[in-house]
């Protein structure tokens, strides 16, 4: 399950604070051309679909009632312009009632 496979939630789990969290795990390099940035927004865009109507309670019903969070682990480090869309993107989903994170593997 990677990023590139926008049908698959990657994982799901619930955290020590009683969050649900969904993962995206993300193991491409960035490139000139901006194509990682068009797969991360389908996979996001996937993830907040499955969330909006409702899809994630029949797949995971623990998950009602508790605060939702969408997670990004990146294999490579963001350049500026991933850092921007990633900036961007927690606004979007802030206001949408979701929280947001990401992370690099070290």
């Amino acid at each position: 399950m990677a990023v590139d496979n926008e049908d698959v939630i990657d994982a799901i789990s619930t955290d020590s604070d009683d969050v649900v969290v969904l993962t995206i795990n993300d193991h491409l390099e960035w490139d000139e051309n901006n194509l990682h940035l068009l797969i991360l927004q389908k996979k996001i865009n996937a993830y907040l679909d499955v969330l909006q109507n409702g899809q994630i309670y029949e797949s995971y019903p623990s998950a009602v009632g508790k605060k939702i969070r969408i997670q990004l682990v990146f294999k490579y480090l963001t350049d500026a312009i991933a850092e921007d869309f990633l900036n961007q993107t927690q606004i979007f989903l802030k206001d949408n009632g979701f929280d947001f994170q990401y992370h690099h593997l070290k």
